[in-house]
């Protein structure tokens, strides 16, 4: 299995580098406006990665800095999603959407003993379910606030006909809100024939049969829909209650 692990050289970085321009030459040239951000994410990236490789030996070897590691995902999973929600101080709430998305389904996944309650497989399964919970947060919210605001008419409207504050928001905006589902859904319903998503690639580079990591990916793909639902509906119920607001500062 060692011929199919990437080495670490000079050609990787070299067609790591010519991707990056790829993309970034695209969106240049297309006038997408993403084209700072892609050299600035792949930058990011590789700094990240590389501090996270460096300390994940240790991190791995403690139970206190695995969940110290946890804490720290959550953290920066619900930073992203605050500022890609709203520059207002209320968007801190993203951070509990995603804790309540990861809470129950990481419980069920170690609670049952079908993952080891190691660091190595805890991280892995966490950062996976952290970071959909966290891109399903933020197209939630995002959608929601920019729903609200340019069809504020038909809230007006509903509180005219006797809505209340939260129902009239929610008729307003959770059809678009509740789209942020629709990547994770399409992945599930596609697996196998479209994508071999990355837990199955990696479970059968590891060494285990291709029934193992199929069994592994489709305990990966529906715990991230389980997450995302709960995400997703909290994101619109704390837009929908006021919790969640437009802003231009913190």
């Amino acid at each position: 299995m060692r011929d199919a692990v990437i080495p670490i050289n000079a050609v990787l970085a070299l067609v790591l580098v010519s991707l990056v321009a790829i993309a970034a030459i695209v969106s240049a040239a297309g006038q997408l406006g993403t084209t700072r951000t892609t050299v600035l994410a792949a930058v990011r990236a590789v700094v990240q990665l590389s501090a996270v490789s460096a300390v994940i030996v240790f991190v791995l070897r403690s139970g206190w800095l695995t969940a110290l590691f946890l804490v720290v995902m959550l953290s920066a999973a619900g930073v992203t999603s605050w500022r890609r929600i709203t520059p207002h101080r209320s968007g801190a709430w993203a951070a509990v959407a995603i804790t309540v998305g990861l809470a129950p389904v990481l419980g069920l996944i170690l609670g049952s003993g079908l993952v080891p309650m190691s660091g190595v497989s805890i991280i892995p399964i966490a950062g996976i379910l952290i970071g959909n919970a966290m891109v399903a947060t933020s197209l939630a919210g995002k959608r929601a606030l920019d729903e609200l605001r340019n069809r504020y008419g038909e809230y007006e409207a509903a509180l005219a006909l006797g809505f209340l504050p939260r129902l009239a928001a929610l008729e307003v905006f959770r059809p678009a809100a509740s789209q942020a589902l629709v990547p994770a859904l399409d992945q599930t319903r596609t697996v196998g024939l479209v994508t071999l998503p990355g837990a199955y690639v990696g479970v059968l580079l590891g060494g285990a049969s291709p029934l193992e990591a199929g069994a592994a990916q489709l305990l990966v793909l529906v715990g991230v829909l389980a997450a995302q639902a709960i995400a997703v509906l909290l994101t619109i119920e704390l837009v929908a209650t006021g919790r969640v607001v437009q802003g231009a500062a913190r």
